[in-house]
């Protein structure tokens, strides 16, 4: 049988094709693919700038669906809902056998490493299949871009009453907005979009928002009375604001890097050595995170409502996804129904 997928062929190029329907291994589960969310990194494979990835490629790496089948004893049923965890891991390196399957040595990513969930089915082995009963399908598809900011404000280590400052008011800096509140932090939002700054005011509740300009270190500072934040969190996917953020934490803050870039990032050693500064980087998520936002998603403590802004179907995504990349189209999360 045949099924309809979008592939990435170039940069700049998606052509919707028909693939045969892959067949499931033993200890694989068949998804009928219903959502996909639409991501950062999305948009870099249609650029040309993603640095992990070859071409042709199917992207979509953002997923919910239903089971279409599986093995007898995989404890799921036809029918029912389910997400994708899309890293997949191989629990053997260095990395897996500390937990941290999110950098395991060998990850292959849906979407980036391998074909994604642009495509009418997919199969994936089992333990990267997660039943999620009473959790919509629009919502199912959106658990993975909040758990990456729920992984990077859990990185942190964030303390009630801490400042933090999100850089960048993206969905992934809209998730780690959304983690920093829920753990009892002031957070102030940064941006050079008023409406996505509004939304993180708004929907999110974010204490403070400050607009990208000549002013805005100035206003960071005096929202901080001159000492800056405690947690500095960049979802800006831009070396300059990158480097720039150095100087944002506070003396014995932490900075945490979710951006992934293909450059260099320098800071000045006597001011990083200064303010003792703690530098990490926040890399995909784990299954304790995607529990996590599923959980919070359970007690009514993420605004889904406001954060699938725009949609298309399958059909019509290739056409879509430029006009989504707009600026002035407003996307905060749009999603591919199936």
């Amino acid at each position: 049988m045949l099924m309809d997928v979008v592939i990435c062929t170039e940069p700049g190029q998606l052509d919707l094709v028909r693939r045969p329907r892959p067949q499931r291994a033993e200890g694989e589960v068949l998804i009928r693919v219903r959502r996909v969310g639409v991501c950062g990194t999305d948009m870099h494979i249609y650029r040309g700038t993603q640095p992990f990835l070859s071409y042709p490629r199917v992207m979509g790496h953002e997923l919910s669906g239903e089971v279409a089948e599986a093995d007898p004893d995989s404890g799921l049923s036809p029918g029912e809902t389910v997400y994708v965890m899309p890293y997949m891991s191989c629990g053997a390196c260095v990395a897996c056998r500390k937990g941290k399957t999110n950098c395991c040595v060998a990850i292959q990513v849906l979407g980036v490493h391998r074909d994604g969930g642009l495509a009418e089915y997919i199969s994936v082995p089992r333990q990267f299949v997660v039943p999620v009963q009473g959790i919509s399908l629009d919502d199912a598809a959106m658990i993975e871009f909040l758990a990456i900011g729920a992984h990077a404000v859990r990185r942190a280590a964030v303390m009630p009453g801490q400042r933090a400052l999100i850089v960048g008011a993206g969905p992934i800096g809209v998730a780690a907005a959304i983690f920093a509140k829920i753990e009892g932090a002031e957070v102030t939002a940064i941006d050079n979009r008023k409406d996505r700054l509004d939304l993180c005011r708004d929907a999110v509740g974010v204490d403070h928002i400050v607009e990208v300009g000549a002013n805005d270190q100035a206003s960071l500072s005096e929202i901080t009375d001159g000492e800056f934040f405690d947690l500095v969190v960049d979802a800006t996917g831009s070396p300059a604001a990158m480097q720039a953020n150095f100087a944002r934490v506070a003396h014995g803050g932490t900075y945490v890097l979710v951006s992934v870039v293909d450059a260099d990032i320098t800071f000045n050693d006597p001011e990083f050595h200064k303010r003792e500064t703690t530098l990490l980087a926040s890399r995909n998520a784990t299954l304790e995170d995607f529990s996590h936002v599923v959980a919070m998603m359970r007690a009514r403590r993420i605004p889904l409502e406001s954060l699938a802004t725009h949609r298309t179907a399958l059909a019509d995504f290739a056409e879509a996804l430029p006009r989504w990349m707009e600026p002035g189209a407003g996307v905060i999360k749009g999603l591919v129904e199936l």
